[in-house]
């Protein structure tokens, strides 16, 4: 894993030795809501990748980090704070030292957070705000927080406290001034065996011999962890402050999910649930005119309301692009989502080598390259 900051103005005050690969100097990353899917997945690979560095767990679940700790051996590089992001004055002392901070603590359950919207303002938005506040405070040089394609024209209020947050990471650089201190985003779809994933959910009622889909026309984009979790370590060495990163992933129907879990049950329309979106959309055309198209993924730069020459021309998107789950490019077919549900649920042996997660789909083997050291 390479994380480095040569893109970034160099800083006024305090300034730093650049932290690379070759860098003596042990990393020091702090993940907010950690003992989650996604945090274990990038906390392993960080592990795996670097021998000097530091990793600090911050969460508010005791019973996840025991077990947590249990799952990764004790690892000595590995540290955890019990905590709320709703906490400013924790996450100021959970940020002591710290290079790198990754925010993935979110209420991200959409019906959860409609019945419940003054406790999702509170750790999404006020949260999100924290964050910022705190890694201004305590110095760190790059934050990250992690964004949702529900943010976008956001139908239910999961989405617009995510929207919140994003505005809060692009405007949080304002605060840094001069110093090498920046905030940036990514925003992806739904990620693949991440709790609360309609994976689960189908595995047991495939058991009934019904599967219950509230839509037959819904469409998703889909990644796996693994593309999530390169994507933020492209991120951490590319970001300048105030942009969100969006890959390019593929979509899925969900009822070619449940026809892959299931391919003899029976399909139940139950019918959308409050909030629910039919489809998704990672980049409105709004938006594209202020995005540069990187390859294998798009960065919406923040709008100043200036025309935009040059180099940003070249990698400019065409007027009134969209990218939607339903309007897409690339497809997962039933029996790649086939091969991805027996990899997640643990069969991936029955499953060939050219098939994993990153290789099923041809622009997501691009994406699983982020983060990877050139």
């Amino acid at each position: 894993m390479r994380v480095g900051w040569t893109k970034a103005r160099p800083a006024h005050e305090g300034k730093r030795k650049d932290v690379g690969d070759g860098d003596r100097r042990s990393l020091k990353i702090l993940v907010t809501g950690g003992t989650g899917s996604f945090g274990q997945a990038f906390v392993r690979r960080v592990l795996a990748d670097r021998d000097q560095c530091t990793v600090r767990v911050y969460s508010r679940d005791e019973l996840k980090q025991y077990d947590m700790a249990q799952a990764f051996g004790h690892d000595p590089r590995l540290r955890f704070f019990i905590g709320d992001v709703r906490d400013r004055e924790r996450l100021v002392r959970a940020m002591h030292g710290i290079d790198l901070v990754v925010h993935a603590a979110a209420l991200k359950h959409v019906p959860i957070c409609e019945f419940n919207p003054a406790e999702a303002v509170k750790t999404n938005i006020q949260g999100s705000q924290n964050v910022v506040d705190a890694a201004v405070d305590a110095g760190v040089r790059r934050t990250i927080a992690l964004s949702t394609d529900k943010a976008v024209n956001p139908v239910n209020l999961y989405g617009a406290t995510k929207l919140c947050a994003e505005k809060l990471f692009v405007h949080g650089n304002v605060y840094a001034g001069a110093r090498d201190i920046r905030f940036s985003c990514v925003r992806y779809g739904n990620v693949m065996g991440s709790r609360g994933s309609v994976i689960p959910l189908f595995k047991k009622q495939a058991e009934t011999g019904i599967l219950t889909i509230t839509d037959r026309r819904m469409t998703r984009f889909w990644l796996s962890l693994e593309q999530a979790v390169n994507l933020v370590l492209q991120v951490a060495g590319e970001m300048r402050g105030g942009e969100i990163f969006v890959p390019k992933i593929p979509s899925m129907r969900v009822v070619d999910l449940a026809r892959a879990m299931a391919p003899t049950a029976q399909i139940d329309e139950v019918g959308r649930r409050p909030g629910e979106k039919l489809h998704e959309v990672l980049l409105t055309a709004e938006e594209a005119r202020n995005t540069q198209d990187y390859g294998s993924h798009y960065v919406i730069e923040p709008d100043h309301g200036r025309r935009r020459e040059g180099a940003f021309a070249e990698r400019a998107l065409p007027d009134g692009f969209v990218y939607s789950s339903d309007t897409n490019s690339e497809w997962m077919t039933v029996e790649s989502l086939r091969q991805h549900v027996a990899i997640l649920m643990g069969g991936a042996d029955a499953a060939p080598s050219s098939t994993r997660a990153h290789d099923v789909v041809s622009r997501g083997s691009r994406v699983a390259a982020l983060g990877q050291p050139s």
